[in-house]
């Protein structure tokens, strides 16, 4: 965790000094104006960390300024950062294709006061654009065909929420659009695969009660994320358990006599060896097997034990061009996948948003994966 923030910090802190070089070499302001603008980008490079001091002290009115402040302007950064930034390389294309034909590109080079208001408007848009995104949820339907049903069931209905992060951002009117795509499944069993929660337990007490009120006839599963870590193991399990879910962590059990369903917590939380294989260990191999797990990294050990795994965590990049990145650790982004074995997995691009309200050409989502009899 002290890792990731030394990254994170390095990096943002970094994207803020290119701002302000970029401001600079547009505007050419003097000493005053400079000084006000460094520390207001100082200021929103420690953004993140005061909505959790204000937040963590009860200061909730603070920190719910603070973080719809600070998480949109790291969207707008971003996307002024990834415009300004193409640029910069096609400026470099441009010279360095003048110098090896021995021609003046000039003319193409667009000025640095123009590049500046480009690259700040495109990052107006796209925060425009990605904010109404961001609250249009979606279902994506996976049918699967399977000889491991009961005879008496012709189909079997799981609805998947993923990525919810409910806090100071995302609250009960997103909540509630996400449950009203799970209702329309008219689901059998739900499952949330992490970071259903991403704020203070004490103020998202009443978000139970819409959670509380699904009642698919197999049951709700959830396991834990590494958000559920950062804001309190116990107190983020508490809220789900109070909403109507079995938290599996290293465990398995089969849901009404139908299907199996194995979970286990996020790495980010401590966990036993082997916890995945021994989650799945003794489940009846007739019926299928489905497993939770936050994030989207297969585990050859258990390859062929489950029938499909449902995963989460990297919100399909949420802002392009932001998920060219992460498909470097996560090559399994979003979709469906089909493994070795007879295993498949499902990668939800999330129902909710992390950080800026934003996404940008990864639109969330209820997964509804229709489990229907073979032939």
């Amino acid at each position: 965790m002290n890792l990731f923030l030394l990254v994170f910090f390095l990096v943002y802190g970094g994207t803020h000094a290119y701002f302000f070089v970029k401001a600079r070499g547009a505007f050419g302001f003097g000493p005053s104006i400079g000084t006000l603008l460094a520390f207001f980008l100082a200021l929103m490079a420690i953004a993140p960390v005061l909505v959790r001091i204000t937040e963590r002290q009860g200061w909730e009115f603070t920190a719910r300024f603070l973080a719809w402040t600070g998480y949109l302007w790291m969207g707008l950064l971003f996307f002024f950062f990834s415009a300004s930034l193409a640029m910069d390389l096609f400026h470099l294309v441009l010279k360095g294709g003048g110098t090896l034909l021995q021609r003046d590109p000039s003319l193409l080079i667009i000025g640095r006061r123009a590049a500046f208001g480009i690259a700040a408007a495109y990052a107006v848009l796209a925060c425009l654009s990605s904010y109404m995104e961001a609250r249009h949820i979606r279902s994506r339907r996976i049918v699967i065909p399977t000889t491991k049903l009961p005879a008496t069931i012709p189909k079997l209905t799981i609805a998947q929420i993923s990525d919810v992060h409910l806090g100071l951002i995302v609250r009960k009117e997103r909540l509630e659009n996400i449950l009203a795509r799970v209702r329309e499944a008219r689901p059998d069993i739900v499952v949330s695969t992490g970071d259903l929660v991403d704020g203070q337990i004490d103020d998202l007490s009443a978000l139970e009660k819409p959670l509380a009120e699904l009642s698919p006839r197999y049951g709700k599963f959830a396991v834990t994320g590494n958000h559920e870590v950062y804001v309190g193991l116990d107190q983020a399990i508490g809220f789900t358990r109070r909403g109507g879910f079995t938290v599996l962590r290293g465990e398995g059990m089969t849901a009404g006599g139908a299907v199996n369903i194995a979970g286990v917590d996020d790495p980010a939380a401590p966990s036993p060896p082997h916890a995945e294989r021994n989650a799945l260990a003794g489940l009846p191999a007739d019926r299928f097997t489905i497993l939770l797990k936050h994030r989207p990294r297969i585990d050859g050990e258990t390859v062929g034990r489950f029938d499909l795994q449902l995963s989460g965590h990297v919100h399909g990049g949420q802002l392009f061009p932001f998920g060219l990145l992460v498909r470097l650790s996560y090559p399994y982004m979003d979709g469906f996948y089909r493994l070795a074995n007879g295993s498949a997995l499902s990668v939800s691009r999330g129902s909710g948003t992390w950080g800026p309200p934003l996404r940008f050409l990864a639109p969330p989502e209820v997964t509804i994966i229709e489990l229907i009899p073979f032939g």
